[in-house]
C-alpha cells in the first residue's frame, strides 16, 4: 500500500518514521539517566551508614583516588542533582515527541481517510484539521 500513498501522505509516513526514532532515542537516554540516577542514588544512600572517618576512593579514570567523606558526598549529592533535572527534561522530551508523533498519525489517517489524492494542500472534506 505504500507504494500507492500520494506524495503529501508518504511524507507524513517518513516524518512518523523519524519521529518514531526520535523517541526510541529519548527513551533509550532516558532509561541510561534513570539507572545511573538510581545507582548514585543507592551510592548516597549508602554514605548515610559509613563513619565519616572511613577511608574513601573515588574512580577517575583508570585510578581509584582517596577521598573524604564530606567530597564524597557532595560530590554525589550533585550527581543526583543533574541526573534528576535530566531525567526529567528528557520525560518532557518524550512527551512532546509522543504528542508529535500522534498528532501527525491523525493528520495521515485524516489524509487517507479523506482521498488526500487531490493537489490541494488544504484540509480534505468537512472537518477536516486546519494548519493554523
Amino acid at each position: 500500500m505504500q507504494g500507492n500513498l500520494p506524495p503529501e501522505a508518504q511524507e507524513k509516513l517518513e516524518e512518523l518514521q523519524d519521529l518514531q526514532e526520535t523517541a526510541q532515542k529519548v527513551a533509550a537516554q532516558k532509561e541510561q539517566a534513570e539507572s545511573t540516577l538510581n545507582e548514585s542514588q543507592t551510592a548516597l544512600d549508602a554514605l548515610d551508614d559509613i563513619d565519616g572517618d572511613t577511608a574513601m576512593y573515588r574512580e577517575v579514570g583508570e585510578l581509584l583516588v582517596e577521598t573524604d567523606y564530606d567530597e564524597a558526598y557532595e560530590e554525589l549529592e550533585d550527581k543526583v542533582d543533574s541526573l534528576e533535572i535530566r531525567v526529567e527534561q528528557l520525560s518532557k522530551q518524550e512527551e512532546r515527541v509522543q504528542e508529535q508523533f500522534e498528532s501527525l498519525q491523525q493528520e495521515l489517517q485524516q489524509m487517507l481517510q479523506g482521498g488526500a489524492g487531490g493537489a490541494g494542500g488544504g484540509p480534505m472534506g468537512p472537518g477536516g484539521a486546519g494548519g493554523a
